[in-house]
């Protein structure tokens, strides 16, 4: 094992820094299959390919075109592969590395054994070995992995119902209204990139809840149709459960886009934007409290759930989504001028998260830089959309035993969704390899830039939480 822990060590300082991967036009190789071959000889690809298409019965042929991400990687990896096939351990090695990858992720499906020695590396990598489980509890969760729409129906009719979905849709409404607003106060941005930007804002879509499908028997029925689970063979219903991923995957190639496609089950506890599709997704599982409640006051859900919302918005607008244009096409649609000008303000923000610690260790501000800059966005619409949301209307009764104001509450939903701890392992790790700043700075990082913080909390000019220079992009 240490022979392989030594190899992967050496494909992870081949690989492409994270930083360095976020321009998507850099990334963007279009090859032959038969230039992917001359680059990265150590695979027959055609093969590879050919084998994989036989699946869905598919053809592929040498002139074929795939976009390779990382050719300074492959390439430097046919060295790699080249020098351990040279030596008899060195081919042991690479076979004792591709076995060990399988067992690693199939560990879950195995026995108490196995699971009981992954855990011991667990506790290695990120200080915890992980809590066991109650028996209902891992059922649930594994079941809702392989058949997520199918235990998502169950989901949503038991915890989604009556105005959820139609006052959620309200609020994303908001916050795109209050966040289109806000460009006209950019001066770094040309008026033609301006409009082309409120274009793609009112064209991005939002799935809210749940895919309709799901509460359509024969559709959902469908789904799964090609998925057998028997009850006796725990271990092969996972092989075919991979298998079935697989296949659903490959019958995408060579058609259409479909826009309306989820990445997400109903019952997750997340959201996210896909710029390829301008796309928005909150599934239900996100929508419950503590981000949102419909007995919430707006305060309360603007700041949880809105601010989620003005976060996947921004997405479409910080350094990789400006990328894609309404359509979800890779292409310049901006003036270069004002590609300058946006940079040179995304440079404050990879500078000042760039200064903060966790454990004595700096964060890399650039790995981090486009949750950032959702972050930052996210809460400024999601603050005005709250603002325009309730101008005109008489104010809530303040809640019992909390002497605050309900925009004051509105920041306090935000930064109390956000209350963690982490081993010191974890939090090492995540320096190293999350996109997202470490939970502490996601809250304290966007409120220090945002001046109508500072004024509902009165923060004296120049104190901690209201600097004098702040970093503002939208």
């Amino acid at each position: 094992m240490k022979a392989v822990l030594e190899f992967e060590t050496k494909l992870a300082n081949i690989t492409t820094s994270s930083e360095l991967r976020r321009d998507e036009e850099a990334l963007y190789n279009l090859m032959s299959i038969k230039e992917l071959q001359e680059l990265a000889g150590f695979i027959d690809w055609r093969s590879f390919f050919e084998n994989a298409m036989k699946v869905v019965d598919k053809k592929i042929f040498p002139k074929e075109q795939v976009v390779v991400y990382a050719p300074d990687y492959l390439s430097n990896l046919t060295l790699l592969i080249k020098e351990y096939n040279e030596t008899e351990d060195g081919r042991i090695t690479l076979n004792n590395y591709l076995i060990w990858q399988t067992v690693r992720t199939l560990t879950g499906c195995l026995s108490k054994a196995f699971r009981d020695a992954y855990k011991g590396l667990r506790k290695v990598l990120i200080g915890s070995e992980g809590g066991e489980e109650p028996q209902w509890r891992f059922c649930i969760t594994d079941t809702n992995n392989a058949l997520g729409y199918a235990v998502g129906a169950i989901f949503v009719r038991e915890v989604f119902h009556g105005d959820s979905k139609t006052h959620a849709e309200e609020m994303i409404n908001e916050v795109r209204i209050a966040f289109k607003k806000n460009f006209k106060n950019l001066k770094w941005m040309d008026l033609e990139t301006r409009k082309a930007a409120e274009t793609k804002a009112d064209a991005i879509s939002d799935m809210i809840g749940y895919p309709n499908f799901i509460h359509i028997t024969k559709l959902l029925d469908d789904r799964y149709h090609n998925l057998t689970v028997r009850n006796d063979t725990y271990f092969e219903n996972n092989i075919q459960l991979n298998y079935y991923n697989l296949v659903k995957n490959l019958e995408k190639i060579n058609e259409p886009v479909n826009k309306t496609t989820w990445s997400m089950f109903p019952s997750t506890v997340n959201a996210y934007y896909t710029p390829g599709k301008n796309q928005m997704v909150f599934p239900a599982g996100i929508l419950q409290s503590p981000f949102y409640d419909s007995k919430y006051p707006a305060s309360l859900n603007f700041g949880g759930m809105g601010v989620v919302m003005g976060h996947e918005l921004t997405h479409g607008f910080d350094d990789q989504g400006r990328e894609f244009d309404k359509d979800g096409n890779l292409h310049q649609w901006w003036n270069n001028n004002t590609i300058e000008l946006f940079k040179n303000r995304t440079e404050c923000f990879a500078k000042q998260y760039s200064k903060y610690q966790i454990n004595g260790k700096n964060l890399n501000g650039n790995q981090t830089l486009g949750e950032n800059i959702a972050d930052n966005g996210g809460l400024k619409a999601a603050y005005h959309a709250y603002l325009q949301y309730t101008e005109g209307k008489p104010d809530p009764p303040p809640l019992p035993g909390i002497n605050l104001t309900h925009k004051q509450l509105f920041f306090l939903a935000f930064a109390q969704v956000w209350c963690s701890t982490v081993t010191v392992e974890t939090a090492n790790l995540e320096i190293v390899k999350d996109p997202h700043s470490p939970a502490k700075y996601r809250v304290t990082g966007s409120l220090t830039n945002l001046k109508e913080f500072a004024a509902e909390f009165k923060c004296q000019p120049g104190t901690k939480m209201n600097p004098k220079d702040k970093c503002e992009v939208w």
